[in-house]
């Protein structure tokens, strides 16, 4: 039996759970900022047709938004992160095999039946997903990776298609290989495009067709595969369990810049703490920390500072981690700069499974147990009653130096103090 991959996108993914959280919303033009009210990272497909551009400055298209009528969303990646959530593990219902490659996409492997054509498999698929999360999806069906991208690229700009396309069952694939742009092929960046460009290839057809001998000495073996699957071969495997992560980082840009030695305390501990519930959740230890922090781009005294520590032993205790970060913050503070943004990384990664203490240090495995199941009650407590249950005493005063949010639409799903009340 044959087996194909198809590649599932979610359309406008931000701005379509926005929209799908407010039905007030739903239909009307809605744009997504990026962190603090930055700038325009998502469109719905209303807002497309005014011709509003991404990556526009807010503050510049404020007003233009406000005549147009665009409904303005604040990022609410907790919102976006539990729909991703929900459609991956409907996703995995209807495939043998699922790739989850980022937030909105994910690459599965499908047994054509024995009439070959997998559309009414993929038509119902769509409409299961838009009927349980009222989100827009395309679906891209090739014979490997590449060529469910450039199939996925086809569904969303023809019309026709209703946001389903399997290139391998179309009669003249050269027909639609022409058609895309060489920009549009998935991994190729701007060098290569531009390379290509210069060498006449333009289309996907042509880099297809081209000598492979030029492509692998300007490229080597990742241009030869790229070329072998643009032609129907499987060069790259689908990768259903991810490799464990090598690091964690977690930074965030201020609402204003902060000169003082507490609030910068503050904002690292808050990503320790969400750095630390990370790591107990894959079961991980980290070995080093570093803590980083630095004034705006375009300050006249610019000022980027970063320190490291190693851990005598491995930990993904919150207590533990803080003590090392809160004394690198000491070190990466300067008190005339004015910071707007800071972060840490949780480095040299461990499996919690084969922990190695240090040999050196005193090592009292009750009192390590007795802290393990510290952090699981404090763990269980925030995610049966919220983020925040349970926090830790530097992070409990108000912070004024939290992100920009002033545009943060419906919670529901992600907070159960916004969930609505109904009285029978």
């Amino acid at each position: 039996m044959s087996q194909a991959i198809a590649l599932i996108d979610g359309n406008n993914f931000y701005a379509a759970c926005e929209q799908n959280i407010d039905p007030s919303i739903s239909g009307r033009p809605v744009v997504v900022l990026s962190n603090n009210d930055g700038c325009i990272v998502a469109r719905s497909p209303e807002a497309r047709k005014l011709g509003i551009s991404m990556g526009q400055a807010y503050f510049k298209v404020r007003h233009k938004l406000d005549k147009l009528g665009v409904v303005v969303r604040s990022s609410n990646y907790a919102l976006y992160g539990d729909m991703s959530r929900r459609l991956m593990k409907l996703l995995a219902g209807h495939c043998e095999h699922l790739e989850i490659y980022s937030i909105d996409e994910a690459f599965v492997q499908i047994n054509r039946p024995p009439n070959y054509d997998l559309l009414s498999w993929a038509r119902q698929l769509r409409a299961l997903v838009h009927q349980n999360l009222g989100l827009p999806i395309a679906i891209g069906i090739g014979a490997n990776k590449s060529q469910a991208k450039l199939a996925n690229h086809l569904a969303k700009i023809k019309s026709t298609h209703a946001g389903v396309f399997d290139l391998q069952i179309t009669k003249d694939q050269d027909f639609w290989l022409k058609t895309i742009a060489i920009e549009h092929i998935w991994g190729i960046g701007h060098k290569l495009a531009y390379w290509s460009r210069m060498k006449g290839i333009n289309t996907a057809q042509q880099l297809r067709n081209m000598p492979n001998e030029e492509l692998r000495a300007k490229f080597g073996i990742v241009g030869i595969r790229l070329q072998h699957e643009l032609k129907g071969k499987v060069c790259l495997p689908l990768i259903t369990t991810p490799p464990p992560k090598k690091q964690i980082q977690l930074s965030k840009s201020f609402s204003r810049p902060i000169t003082s030695l507490k609030e910068l305390c503050q904002a690292v501990s808050s990503h320790v703490i969400h750095a630390s519930e990370k790591l107990r959740r894959q079961k991980q230890h980290a070995t080093a920390i570093t803590v980083f922090t630095r004034t705006s781009v375009f300050s006249q005294s610019f000022y980027n500072e970063s320190a490291t520590t190693q851990l005598n032993t491995p930990s993904n205790d919150t207590g533990v981690l803080l003590t090392a970060s809160l004394a690198l913050t000491k070190q990466v503070f300067h008190p005339y700069r004015r910071l707007i943004k800071t972060g840490v990384i949780m480095q040299k990664l461990q499996s919690s499974d084969h922990l190695q203490p240090n040999f050196l240090e005193h090592y009292n495995s009750k009192d390590l147990q007795k802290r393990e199941r510290l952090m699981k009650i404090v763990d269980n407590l925030n995610k049966r009653y919220g983020n925040g249950t349970i926090n830790w005493a530097i992070c409990l005063p108000e912070q004024h130096w939290d992100m920009r949010r002033k545009h943060l639409g419906c919670t529901t799903t992600t907070r159960t103090t916004r969930v609505p009340i109904v009285y029978s």
